[in-house]
């Protein structure tokens, strides 16, 4: 039922600086901006994040593309025969995952140029831009049951298991478009934005780290999806950006595969991330800034 991700929706405090922020330190290009949000795309889609004025922070939906030939009343009339609550708003299906998560339903909408990015000209993109948007991550306390309505009720599949622990999701041939991770609770973990390579990545690292921008977890090298990967944290949305590149390319015919639950799995150059890492809360947030759980001080409850 679904082509692609199409853009993730984050809640804000100061929108006005937080579409500076994002366009300058992630190389994102303002397509709107306007007092209640901000559009901003990576490259040349119509726009990959989106940003809504709010007092309330974190993340609002995430939004993805119908195949070609399905319609939002075919995507609507799914949903309701799964018994799935939802509602038509302006062009676009809205429903909420078991964790009360948003999701939005837009149609199909062919590119005006169907060309790769090399081959267009352009006046407007950075130099250092993502290419797209590539995948969103959520720790949740109902794996099996985020698990099965995301491929029922969305049509994903299961690329890959990791023990008991979690499942990742994809629509075409890129290793996942959803992650999932059983921590006890439900907490928009990250979107993803993918890089050309190694060196886009080192480049993009430099740049946010003059930005005052830190890791919470990388560079690693990921088992499940062979992405080389680096998570940078985002107090101010209370997300995190998983930079990446080189994600692993799925047959055709892909069998899910069950992954053990250790260090290699989740990283083949050996570290595991912190505790901080799945946590958002200020002391997280202030431990990790500093270090200190590396320099051998607990992380509080």
């Amino acid at each position: 039922m679904l082509r692609r991700i199409h853009h993730v929706c984050l809640r804000t405090r100061d929108l006005a600086d937080a579409a500076q922020r994002w366009s300058i330190q992630f190389g994102l290009t303002i397509r709107e901006l306007t007092p209640e949000r901000a559009r901003l795309a990576c490259t040349y889609e119509p726009y990959s994040l989106e940003l809504v004025q709010s007092d309330r922070v974190g993340a609002d939906h995430t939004a993805f593309e119908l195949s070609r030939g399905v319609t939002l009343e075919d995507a609507a009339a799914h949903l309701s025969g799964l018994g799935v609550s939802h509602e038509h708003i302006a062009g676009a299906v809205y429903l909420r995952d078991p964790d009360g998560f948003g999701i939005e339903l837009v149609p199909y909408a062919p590119p005006d140029d169907p060309r790769p990015a090399i081959a267009r000209s352009t006046t407007t993109l950075a130099g250092f831009h993502p290419r797209k948007l590539g995948h969103v991550n959520s720790l949740t306390g109902d794996l099996a049951g985020m698990t099965e309505f995301y491929c029922d009720a969305l049509g994903m599949r299961v690329t890959d298991r990791l023990g008991d622990e979690g499942c990742w999701l994809h629509l075409g041939a890129d290793h996942h478009t959803v992650a999932l991770v059983g921590k006890g609770h439900y907490h928009f973990h990250h979107l993803a934005f993918e890089l050309t390579d190694w060196g886009e990545l080192r480049v993009a690292l430099d740049h946010l780290a003059q930005h005052g921008r830190w890791l919470a977890w990388g560079p690693v090298r990921h088992a499940l999806g062979q992405n080389l990967a680096a998570y940078v944290r985002i107090p101010e949305e209370e997300c995190m950006v998983e930079l990446y590149s080189d994600m692993e390319q799925l047959p055709a015919d892909h069998e899910p595969r069950t992954w053990p639950d250790d260090a290699h799995s989740s990283n083949t150059w050996g570290i595991l991330p912190p505790r901080s890492y799945f946590r958002f809360d200020a002391a997280a947030v202030d431990w990790e800034r500093q270090g200190l759980e590396a320099l051998g001080h607990p992380l509080p409850a």
